[in-house]
């Protein structure tokens, strides 16, 4: 029964991922009740499995991490360009990050998140140049930061808790 519910959660975030991915994209929002059924869906991936992966202090560390890490580049950011460089909800996806990885986890997470993000905005600077016939500019350009943090994410939580989650596939299905 562990086993299926965790196999549930780890999907379950795996779409809300997706699913904040897709309304960043769009919207260039990353609202909060998806953010917070993201977290949800951490703490009660930990809850399910008796906090063996990480204990509720790692839990909670994480969250901090990630959310007051992110809020620190987001005010430099801010500071350097005069303007937002990242959402509060990006912050939000961090710390929620933090709660499904602890603090190392959510660190590779902003990491590779970010690493994803700049490759993104290569590619889409090659695209917009293509499409108008123009010289990249990458000066000033507008990309979300959530699909790039979401993918780091996932990718970290599923390296971090990859023998977990084979033990619990294997048996749930």
């Amino acid at each position: 029964m562990i086993d299926t519910l965790t196999a549930i959660i780890f999907m379950g975030g795996a779409a809300t991922l997706g699913t904040l991915s897709i309304i960043d994209l769009k919207t260039f929002l990353l609202p909060n009740k998806w953010v917070a059924t993201f977290a949800v869906l951490g703490f009660s991936f930990h809850a399910i499995n008796a906090f063996e992966a990480l204990s509720i202090e790692q839990v909670t560390y994480g969250a901090l991490a990630g959310f007051w890490t992110l809020y620190i580049i987001r005010a430099g950011g801010n500071w350097y360009y005069k303007q937002d460089s990242l959402g509060l909800g990006d912050v939000k996806l961090l710390g929620a990050a933090g709660i499904w990885l602890g603090v190392e986890g959510v660190f590779f997470a902003i990491t590779a998140g970010a690493f994803a993000g700049l490759i993104h905005g290569i590619i889409y600077a090659v695209w917009v140049s293509i499409k108008n016939k123009q010289p990249i500019q990458m000066a000033r350009l507008r990309i979300p930061a959530g699909p790039g943090f979401a993918i780091g994410t996932l990718g970290v939580i599923t390296w971090q808790y990859r023998d977990l989650l084979v033990q619990s596939f294997q048996n749930a299905f």
